[in-house]
C-alpha cells in the first residue's frame, strides 16, 4: 500500500479490525519513510456481469429491474416479498459462480423461469408468455403441460 503523504512503497500495519459485520476491516497503518499514520479500509467488491440484450448493446445488471419483472408477474399471486427476495439471491448466486463478465439476456431469463417455476406456477406461465413471445395458443397449453404434475384424465362420457 503507498503512502497517500509520501508516495512511499513501504507501510506497516499497524492494527487491524473488523466492523460488527464483519464485512469490512479496518487497518491503520504507518509510513515506514515519513512515519506519518493512516486508516484504509477492505470491503467484499462482488461484480455482477454486464447483460448482453437480444440486439447485441449491453447494460449493467440491475437487481430492482428483475424484481420488478418477477413482481409483475407474481401480482395478485400467494408468494412471500422473503421468496421472492431468497429467489433473486439464489439468481444472483448463480450469476457470480459463473465467473463471466457478460450474461445473455437469454440465460438470465432462465434462470428467472426456474426460479419462478419453484415459486408459483402461475406467474411462471406468465413470465414465460412474454419471455419467450407466445405466438398461440398452443405456447400456453404447451408452457401449462410442462408445469402441470400429471395430464388431467378425461371425463367419462355417461351412457
Amino acid at each position: 500500500m503507498k503512502c497517500p503523504f509520501c508516495n512511499a512503497e513501504s507501510t506497516q500495519v499497524t492494527d487491524t479490525r473488523e466492523n460488527d459485520e464483519g464485512d469490512i476491516i479496518r487497518r491503520r497503518r504507518r509510513c515506514n519513510d515519513c512515519d506519518k499514520r493512516f486508516t484504509t479500509y477492505e470491503r467484499i467488491e462482488l461484480k455482477m456481469p454486464q447483460v448482453v440484450k437480444k440486439n447485441g448493446s449491453r447494460a449493467e445488471y440491475e437487481r430492482e429491474k428483475l424484481l420488478g419483472s418477477m413482481r409483475l408477474s407474481l401480482r395478485k399471486r400467494p408468494v412471500t416479498v422473503e421468496s421472492v427476495e431468497a429467489a433473486l439471491d439464489r439468481i444472483e448466486s448463480k450469476l457470480l459462480a459463473l465467473g463471466e463478465r457478460e450474461i445473455p439476456s437469454e440465460k438470465l431469463g432462465e434462470l428467472v423461469m426456474r426460479e419462478l417455476k419453484k415459486l408459483d406456477k402461475v406467474a411462471y406461465i406468465r413470465f414465460a408468455s412474454v419471455y419467450r413471445n407466445f405466438e398461440d395458443a398452443e405456447e400456453f397449453s404447451d408452457a401449462i403441460r410442462e408445469v402441470s404434475p400429471h395430464p388431467r384424465a378425461k371425463p367419462r362420457s355417461k351412457s
